[in-house]
């Protein structure tokens, strides 16, 4: 069986982005929650800083930013210290969680 160049070329150019778990995450978002959770929250470290909320995230937005922390792209401390910690599978579990179409748990 032939496959078309055109398919090929299309899967090579999605980003592979593990499968996400949402329940999976129940267990590894209480990094998450003590920042992200609170609505208005403002950290005071590296300097004040609004803390988004994160429920309803797109999901794929979500993996590309703890990815961004753990690579030293993006400069908050306290981030790239969290995401150094997660896995891919952690990051795409968190994502399914905070992004997913049940939303966050409140």
């Amino acid at each position: 069986m032939r496959i078309p160049l055109a398919a090929v070329l299309l899967a090579l150019s999605l980003p592979a982005y593990a499968q996400g778990s949402a329940e999976a995450a129940k267990g590894k978002i209480s990094m998450c929650i003590g920042c992200h959770g609170i609505s208005m929250y403002k950290t005071a470290f590296p300097e004040v800083y609004s803390v988004p909320m994160i429920a309803g995230q797109s999901p794929e937005y979500i993996v590309k930013a703890l990815q961004a922390y753990r690579a030293g792209d993006r400069s908050h401390p306290t981030m790239r210290a969290i995401a150094k910690g997660l896995s891919d599978q952690d990051m795409a579990d968190v994502a399914a969680y905070y992004g997913g179409a049940g939303k966050a748990d409140r």
